[in-house]
């Protein structure tokens, strides 16, 4: 079991992430089946955005936020997804948008935020965007501000939630009118599923 100390852990994820990444290895495990049926890939209209999984203590645990997404005409309505988004011409780089992102979403104090590293960069080819996810980590439970307009609830889930296997499944998902197949984690009543999944299976056999 890994050591709740949040210095401890802290250390751990940082020295974790500094080692090389599983990557696709990860990204399979809970990959959905139109992943692959799907003929989309990079290409010069790809734009690039980034998103922040971050950790904090609480109630003797370490705790990361997730948000529902509200519904509304894309490709991502309804779901659950780590806070951030689309890279601006104000950004430096895709660290500096995860945290924009997380402040403008969810009222993160981002100047709070120790970044310990990154994960590997994920395309998603329903939106055609790469997507970068930035690990970081704050000192205390953070009061959280969701923007109605991109948020419809911040969702904070604990990380032994996250080990715990039993929360894994698979089903059909229908999607825009397709049903998919879909390995998904089952979280407080809500099936995480897609990019989200596959961030969440390699940030855990990171921690592995």
């Amino acid at each position: 079991m890994i050591d709740t100390s949040f210095r401890t852990f802290t250390e751990h994820l940082r020295q974790r992430l500094q080692k090389p990444l599983p990557g696709e290895a990860a990204h399979q495990k809970m990959a959905s089946s139109s992943r692959y049926r799907l003929s989309v890939k990079p290409n010069e209209r790809t734009r690039r955005s980034a998103v922040l999984i971050c950790f904090y203590p609480y109630q003797h645990s370490l705790y990361l936020p997730l948000i529902l997404r509200p519904q509304y005409d894309g490709v991502h309505a309804g779901q659950m997804a780590f806070p951030g988004g689309r890279m601006e011409r104000v950004d430096e780089n895709l660290t500096r948008t995860a945290l924009r992102e997380a402040q403008e979403e969810v009222g993160i104090r981002v100047s709070d935020v120790k970044i310990v590293g990154l994960l590997t960069e994920l395309f998603i080819p329903p939106s055609n965007f790469y997507v970068q996810p930035v690990v970081g980590v704050l000192p205390y439970r953070p009061d959280f501000y969701p923007d109605p307009r991109e948020v419809e609830a911040v969702v904070e889930v604990s990380l032994d939630t996250l080990l715990d296997e039993t929360i894994v499944g698979d089903s059909q998902i229908e999607v825009r009118g397709t049903l998919i197949d879909a390995p998904f984690y089952q979280i407080q009543g809500y099936r995480v599923w897609g990019a989200t999944a596959m961030m969440i299976s390699e940030l855990l056999m990171v921690l592995d």
